[in-house]
């Protein structure tokens, strides 16, 4: 049977359907993208969305369809939307599948407004607190705990070290799958450092607040999540598993003292194991492990004889599956096949010298599969990757390359901006002095100072010569996300998470004035070759028109159905562009403000960088490509293969044949372009 997503069908679970790809009811398609065909509500009881069983032709999937009545919220919006960003960016079998293209907007018959969809991969199993019931409620085993608090320490060290966290674990929100895998889900609410805006909606400094009784953290309670406030969750959901009781319950919960007096319950646990779970929900984030590896290392000091059969074994701590699985190979094709205890000696004067061909297997096999980049040439489909330059403690915002091609500018959410030398990896310096991630950069027309803007509400301005700060502008209420600075180096905008652009004048730092009008976030902004026109990009999907001399808005232009992330204007400023969340780059009359066409890419459109002879233009995806396209016809040229991540941005040098592109990672890479 084929069911109707419409909200408004009469019947959408006829029966009638079942080989229909249009509604009989109400006229809306019923095989969503041409691909999903939705076979049945599974839940209706959340308060942000329904949950539907689909299946893309014999696989099963999950459909999450954020309610219409949520639509006129955009913070909900992007808060759905984010879930789908996250998981298409993680890669494990405890987090559930999302393809890049994975979410999506769906338009019903004669709707106004698109359903808001997440399409993901199915788990087949139950989430522990429907596992806990079905095994009748009793606690779990000490080795089962080990092995599961293992198992949800890597998955939340690879989330962690993607720079995201969870927000929400508890019982409901981690599943079993057939296999003993355990699956965080529910990433909806899941924030990303860097992404201070996002939870920023309600107003300067407030965190959204996500909270589930008994589990959520004192400084989540009060707006303030951080990482550990992750591990308060995972230590709380563990005392639930070892002693079957709510964490609410009074039979361990002492409202007066707002603790757990959970060991009684559980008077056969390890001190070691007993002692990590109350480290975990200590009531301060400080005295809480300091990041997930920390968990590791504390879980790999409990007694292997604590450990369930799947955690004991002897190559765990081997770093990758192809390492552990090479060496069991060659380990146990010369073991007799006989108890190692009761081995006769003769057995160990042969193995002997296997030991050494062993010793030698196992350098060998670690050394190849670990060998780190050392800015060896690798060969791509079509673009040739240079090197690798790795020394940000975190993730990479933001890349520029200098007009003459030997320097690149790298801004990071470790608060540091870094000049590199492109000719040898080197590091030039770095520049310190912002308090939060650094979002963008900005370079003068004559290469002389830098401008960076920031997380921390400020942007700074640097002599690029020396690395000295000169002066900081301060007057957003919230996080600066894009700089654009004129032609003559005269006038500094820039865009805040606040809703608004600022216009500054460089030479006294001061504030010309204030452009209000978006409502959400702006993203982007650009600036017409004669420095009359500005343009902004929000998340509210409209682009504004500004006259740069008097701060009136010209128009505004409304064709795009999601963010817009990025702008770019042509030389001759007569068109512009724009890049979107909603897997569009839009093109469009500057004189008319009209729409003159649209090019369709296969995900979310991060940034944009037009040639300067015009005729081609260059877009990072989601989908970890870059693509290039013929401007006068809307033709794609050429795809860039060969990236690991979805490219945030990318910088390009004058002459377009050198690339370098930052994603979800701590590493910036350098590419050699193909003529």
């Amino acid at each position: 049977m084929s069911y109707c997503i419409n909200p408004n069908c009469p019947q959408p679970n006829d029966p009638a359907n079942t080989n229909n790809r249009i509604c009989r009811n109400c006229g809306s398609d019923l095989l969503l993208q041409g691909r999903y065909q939705v076979m049945r509500l599974l839940s209706d009881s959340s308060g942000f969305g329904k949950v539907y069983e689909a299946y893309e032709g014999a696989n099963p999937k999950i459909l999450k369809v954020l309610k219409p009545k949520h639509n006129t919220n955009s913070k909900v919006i992007q808060l759905f939307q984010q879930e789908a960003i996250v998981l298409s960016q993680l890669h494990h079998a405890g987090i559930p599948q999302v393809q890049s293209d994975g979410y999506f907007q769906f338009f019903p018959r004669n709707a106004p407004e698109p359903l808001h969809c997440i399409v993901m991969e199915k788990i087949d199993g139950l989430n522990l607190k429907q596992w806990m019931k079905q095994q009748g409620n009793h606690p779990i085993s000490e080795k089962l705990a080990l092995n599961w608090l293992k198992q949800l320490a890597e998955i939340l060290h690879l989330v962690h070290q993607k720079n995201y966290f969870h927000r929400d674990i508890k019982p409901e929100n981690i599943m079993l799958r057939a296999s003993g895998q355990l699956v965080l889900i529910d990433f909806g609410t899941a924030r990303e450092l860097t992404y201070t805006y996002l939870a920023e909606v309600g107003g300067a400094g407030n965190v959204t607040k996500i909270s589930s009784a008994g589990y959520t953290p004192p400084e989540q309670e009060k707006g303030h999540a951080v990482p550990q406030s992750d591990f308060y969750a995972l230590g709380r959901t563990f005392v639930y598993l070892l002693t079957a009781h709510n964490v609410t319950d009074l039979a361990i919960y002492d409202p007066v003292t707002d603790r757990l007096n959970w060991r009684d319950l559980v008077p056969n646990i390890s001190p070691q194991l007993a002692n990590l779970i109350d480290k975990l929900m200590a009531p301060t984030a400080a005295v809480r492990h300091k990041n997930t590896q920390d968990i590791l290392d504390e879980l790999a000091t409990i007694s292997p004889d604590l450990l369930s059969a799947e955690s004991k074994d002897l190559f765990d701590h081997i770093p990758t599956k192809k390492q552990s699985s090479a060496i069991k190979d060659i380990f146990y094709s010369f073991i007799p096949k006989t108890k190692i205890a009761k081995t006769p000696l003769k057995w160990w004067l042969l193995l002997l010298p296997i030991a050494v061909i062993i010793g030698g297997s196992l350098y060998t096999i670690l050394h190849l599969t670990n060998q780190p980049d050392k800015s060896e040439i690798i060969f791509h489909k079509n673009i040739t990757k240079i090197r690798t330059l790795a020394g940000h403690k975190s993730f990479v915002n933001y890349l520029e390359i200098s007009a003459d091609g030997r320097n690149l500018f790298s801004a990071s959410a470790d608060k540091t901006i870094k000049i590199w030398n492109l000719a040898t990896g080197q590091v030039i310096r770095t520049l310190s002095g912002h308090t939060s991630a650094v979002n963008y950069l900005a370079i003068s027309p004559d290469s002389k100072t830098l401008f960076s803007a920031s997380a921390d509400k400020t942007i700074k301005v640097w002599n690029i010569e020396t690395g000295e700060q000169l002066r900081t502008l301060k007057g957003h209420t919230s996080s600066v996300n894009h700089l654009k600075i004129s032609s003559d180096g005269q006038i500094l905008f820039s865009a805040s998470a606040d809703k608004t652009i600022k216009i500054w004048d460089v030479a006294t730092s001061k504030e010309i004035r204030t452009l209000p009008g978006h409502i959400s976030f702006v993203n982007a902004l650009v600036i017409s070759p004669d420095g009359e026109t500005l343009f902004s990009g929000s998340a509210d999907k409209t682009i504004k028109v500004w006259d740069v001399a008097t701060g009136k808005e010209i128009r505004t232009l409304t064709n795009h159905n999601s963010f817009i992330n990025a702008l770019a204007i042509s030389p001759d400023g007569e068109t512009l562009f724009s890049g979107s969340a909603d897997k569009n780059i839009k093109i469009w009359d500057v004189v008319t403000g009209k729409e003159i066409s649209t090019i369709k890419d296969s995900s979310f459109v991060n940034y944009l960088i037009i040639n300067r002879d015009g005729q081609t233009l260059l877009s990072s995806s989601a989908d970890k490509t870059i693509k290039l396209w013929n401007i006068s016809n809307g033709k794609l040229i050429r795809t860039f293969n060969g990236f690991n991540q979805p490219i945030n941005y990318f910088a390009i040098s004058s002459d377009w044949q050198i690339m370098a592109t930052g994603s979800h990672e701590q590493v910036i890479q350098i590419w050699h372009m193909p003529n």
